[in-house]
């Protein structure tokens, strides 16, 4: 890969790896910093040493390669609001009991079911100053309609940290906040919450203001609710209002990046403001004039669109393609792409572990890399048949490029990507360049219905394509098992192909020989790993038990739920470790596993006093005195699962620590595993 021999993508490979190391390590920064002190004052040495001696290049690229990696790590443990003193995650008071917070509304997300949420900054907590990052939850009963972006409000109650996942191979969303920097969560009610007359007018409380007037002037000129909530998806990267039905037709589809404003949204943009644009001379003075207007409005767009890591990524890019066009040189788009990653991580190092960030670079780097190798199959001389072939081009390209990061996050893939490609991107492009002038003019207070009224048709017609392919359901493959080494093999496996395609050589096509073993190797190992495994767990289900004993690949479920096996956390668990369940069977009042007595107590409570178990799984709340029970069986831990009253859990813990026997509740501390 002729990208590789480029020095900065070796420098910029040190950088990532620098970042990686210092999410998972956790160095202490005193030797980071300090190394990279000593390392930056040998690089001034080697700059100034006279180069009569040949390896003083050797040691200066080496050097250079390393300090980026320090400068890596140092980005990382810089941008960590967990290492400032100020940082309320350093207080561990503010998580053992209530205290009064004042903090600021700074970005609106998607409701729950009970409550408005929002990512808040505390200012401070009993008035001496904090900082940080928070996800307050307010119930929808104390106020209906949302808070201003801006808002200040203070709250008496307690920090609660993220929560582990409470079943396994489900969704770690407590590591997903911590990966955005928001370490807690704060949940009000009517009683406690105080709300300022003034709020913070900074750029984003004026930025939602603009938001909410597009939005409201639209709705009152009756723009459908539907074709709304998907345009200002597409347009300003407001996803909160489009309802479960149509983000899962998107997703069946292959189409759900549509709904995430990215490169291909500000691609749109880019091409029609260089339109609108065009009547300027390219003289001098009308090209900066150009170049100052295409960046302050992709500039003022990533602003609308919420700063996400993927609309970053695409201004930050097309940022540099304006600027190329502007000089009048031909843009190199590696070293683009490469810079605009190391100028996007050095400022937001933690968009690194965004999903969205991850596939949006792959996605083009492979467009880049690939398509063109995809295009010379095929050269077609009508335009119409040419440009089909370009979209389906671009569209396998990134498909293959994300393919095994798609498996490995989601587990599933759209089988008629290509057909939603074909029909979608050219509606596509007329809903943005439609969207773009009615939300401007929305913006001013005009919505004029020859305007609207197309831009709405459109978006009930887009979802009305997406909507009939993605009933085709046996094209969508689900639940497909893939993990950590299988991504890894796989992408060997693509570039090795990629490799033998662009240039085929005998040496090549056996580096693509032996991906397929390492790939096919990987796949047997896990099956391997699988296989010599057994586990019997306890899982948090609400108001059922919810039994699982696995060996190899085979699972028994235990449980009274006769449609249990359709449970979507039992459905992750399967996914996650290549498994199946073989059959399923009643509960029964004793287990056993690897030599331990298990005895399940249900709300009847009846239990024999010779029984002897090692441990005690109560469920449905049964009605005993734990206390006696303890005390008779003599038990060496107690379970308590989901299906029991939170109320009484207290109290079992109370009696056990009495008796100084373990007591684990899943509802509290999440599954429980023996192996």
């Amino acid at each position: 890969m002729k990208v590789l021999e480029f020095p900065l993508a070796k420098i910029t490979l040190g950088f990532l790896l620098g970042i990686l190391i210092s999410f998972y390590i956790h160095p202490n920064p005193i030797l980071v910093f300090g190394l990279l002190s000593v390392s930056l004052a040998l690089l001034t040495v080697l700059f100034f040493w006279p180069k009569t001696n040949q390896h003083t290049k050797f040691y200066f690229s080496t050097l250079t390669y390393f300090i980026s990696f320090l400068i890596g790590m140092s980005s990382l443990i810089i941008q960590t609001d967990s290492f400032q003193k100020s940082n309320y995650s350093n207080n561990k008071a503010v998580f053992e009991k209530e205290h009064r917070i004042t903090l600021i509304l700074r970005e609106k997300l998607k409701n729950s079911i009970y409550n408005q949420r929002y990512i808040a900054l505390i200012q401070t907590i009993d008035d001496k100053n904090y900082n940080g990052r928070i996800l307050l939850n307010i119930p929808k009963k104390i106020r209906a309609t949302p808070f201003e972006i801006g808002t200040m409000v203070s709250i008496k109650g307690n920090l609660q940290k993220n929560k582990k996942p409470d079943n396994p191979n489900q969704f770690d969303y407590s590591n997903y906040l911590n990966s955005k920097q928001i370490y807690a969560q704060l949940y009000a009610n009517s009683a406690n919450i105080k709300i300022s007359p003034e709020p913070q007018k900074d750029i984003w409380f004026y930025i939602a203001k603009i938001t909410t007037r597009i939005t409201t002037n639209l709705e009152k000129s009756h723009f459908n609710n539907t074709a709304l909530a998907v345009a200002t998806a597409l347009i300003l990267g407001q996803r909160q209002d489009i309802s479960p039905e149509i983000i899962q037709d998107y997703q069946y589809a292959g189409a759900v990046h549509i709904l995430s404003v990215s490169g291909l949204h500000v691609g749109f943009i880019f091409l029609f403001l260089n339109f609108i644009l065009k009547p300027i001379p390219n003289t001098r003075k009308g090209s900066f004039i150009k170049l100052t207007i295409l960046l302050t409005s992709l500039f003022f767009f990533a602003l609308l669109a919420g700063l996400s890591p993927s609309i970053v990524r695409s201004v930050v890019m097309f940022s540099f393609v304006a600027i190329g066009l502007h000089l009048r040189r031909s843009v190199n788009i590696y070293h683009t792409l490469l810079v605009s990653i190391l100028l996007i991580l050095l400022f937001q190092a933690y968009f690194l572990f965004d999903v969205g960030f991850q596939l949006s670079y792959l996605a083009v780097f492979f467009i880049v890399w690939f398509q063109p190798i995809l295009a010379s199959y095929w050269k077609p001389k009508n335009k119409i048949l040419k440009y089909c072939r370009d979209i389906l081009t671009v569209s396998f390209a990134a498909q293959i490029g994300t393919l095994p990061l798609s498996l490995y996050y989601f587990h599933q893939f759209p089988g008629l990507f290509f057909i939603t490609n074909l029909a979608v991107i050219p509606l596509l492009s007329i809903i943005m360049f439609l969207g773009v002038v009615v939300m401007s003019l929305a913006a001013m207070g005009f919505t004029p219905f020859w305007l609207t009224k197309p831009l709405e048709w459109s978006i009930l017609l887009l979802n009305k394509i997406i909507n009939t392919i993605a009933s085709f359901e046996q094209f969508i493959i689900k639940d497909i098992s893939f993990n950590f080494i299988m991504l890894s093999c796989s992408y060997v496996l693509i570039i090795a192909t990629i490799i033998w395609l662009k240039k085929p050589h005998f040496n090549k096509l056996l580096f693509v020989l032996l991906s397929v073993i390492i790939l096919q190797s990987a796949l047997l190992f896990s099956q391997w790993q699988i296989q010599n495994q057994e586990e019997w767990i306890v899982f948090n289900s609400k108001r059922k038990t919810l039994i699982v004993q696995r060996n190899g690949n085979e699972v028994c479920l235990y449980s009274n739920d006769s449609i249990a096996a359709k449970n979507k956390m039992l459905n992750s668990y399967l996914v996650g470790n290549f498994s199946h369940i073989q059959k399923q069977e009643s509960l029964s009042h004793t287990a056993y596993f690897k030599g331990n007595k298990i005895l399940i107590l249900d709300s009847i409570g009846i239990f024999p006093k010779n029984a002897n178990p090692d441990i005690v799984l109560l469920t449905q709340t049964p009605k005993i005195n734990l206390e006696r029970m303890l005390v008779s069986l003599k038990p060496k831990l107690v379970i308590a699962d989901g299906s029991n009253y939170k109320y009484i859990l207290k109290q079992w813990k109370a009696s056990c620590e009495k008796q100084k026997i373990p007591f684990h509740a899943t509802a509290e501390k999440g599954f429980y595993k023996l192996n």
